[in-house]
């Protein structure tokens, strides 16, 4: 098969479009012929400094296509079935095996591309927002970086539930395109100081919950911006700055600050359940997953430095 591959950490040129041999199928997992890449910011992060648990390594969390084999043990899927997946790596491929654990059926006219943006980014800000978060309707939140996946699901989420959502992002162009999926107010980051913005945005109460998924400075930007009893969800490092915050201010204001990783409880039957039923949700059009831009499977190279213009809006796929 084909497959995006490089052989050492670095910038986005370090991909390489070569054949691999083909995945093999566990007795307990599938393999699927990849029909949609969902390129996550863990993707970009890993190529530039994450393991190379193999060699040639191929990256990537997430992808849906069509079951083309099922191993022995799994009863729940069935061959040509459509479905969405995450596994630690291996979605840059035109094949990938998966345990059938962290596949979920794509309903009867739900697009694949689509269904492929939906585990990691929307399970993540259900987490961020709901099991972690805490939220309340009525409760005001900020998503960081909410042109993002993760970001603009959150929004959708929060708003959807009935909260006040604020967002940042690098221009007021992709502020004003956040704005159909329920941004209420945006901040421009490269023009405005964050927290002075949401201090008057909110008279100077701050917000109830952050979602975070840039970590670095815009970390204590998150944690200033609470309210008394705010909460902040970290669930990133897109900013790649280390984590060195000031956390003095969070006991005063009885203030907490959680890590959120959906890995760690992905095969849980609550994360499990909770995924197909946002899958569901797309299906029926209560959510929508905007996809920014295709690139060719070739074209890996090229649609990580998209990425990291941070030009984007939503999600970038690859395509085999």
């Amino acid at each position: 098969m084909k497959a995006a591959v490089y052989y050492e950490n670095g910038d986005p040129s370090v991909l390489r479009y070569e054949d691999v041999p083909d995945p093999q199928c566990h007795p307990k997992g599938v393999v699927i012929k990849v029909e949609a890449i969902s390129i996550e910011g863990g993707d970009t992060l890993n190529r530039w400094r994450g393991a190379l648990v193999t060699r040639p390594h191929i990256v990537g969390y997430q992808a849906a296509g069509e079951i083309v084999e099922v191993g022995a043990e799994v009863t729940t899927l069935r061959l040509g079935q459509k479905v969405a997946t995450t596994g630690a790596f291996g979605s840059h491929a035109e094949l990938r095996a998966v345990p059938a654990r962290t596949a979920w059926p794509i309903p009867d006219g739900l697009d694949p591309r689509l269904a492929s943006v939906i585990p990691v980014a929307f399970g993540t800000a259900d987490d961020c927002l709901f099991e972690f978060g805490r939220l309340k309707a009525g409760e005001t939140v900020l998503v960081q970086a909410g042109a993002s996946g993760v970001g603009l699901a959150a929004i959708q989420l929060a708003k959807r539930a009935g909260a006040i959502v604020l967002a940042t992002a690098s221009s007021d162009e992709r502020l004003e395109r956040l704005k159909p999926y329920g941004l209420d107010h945006g901040i421009n980051y490269t023009t405005q100081d964050v927290v002075k913005s949401v201090m008057r945005l909110t008279d100077n109460k701050g917000v109830n919950l952050v979602v975070d998924s840039v970590g670095g400075s815009t970390l204590q930007g998150s944690i200033l911006s609470l309210a008394y009893r705010g909460r902040v969800s970290m669930v990133g490092a897109a900013g790649r700055e280390p984590m060195e915050v000031d956390v003095s201010s969070m006991m005063g204001g009885n203030r907490s600050l959680s890590g959120v990783f959906l890995g760690a409880e992905i095969a849980t039957d609550r994360v499990h359940g909770n995924i197909q039923r946002l899958i569901d949700d797309a299906a029926r059009g209560d959510i929508k997953v905007v996809i920014d831009r295709t690139f060719a499977l070739s074209e890996a190279a090229e649609a990580h430095a998209y990425i990291e213009s941070r030009k984007a809006v939503g999600r970038v796929l690859l395509i085999p």
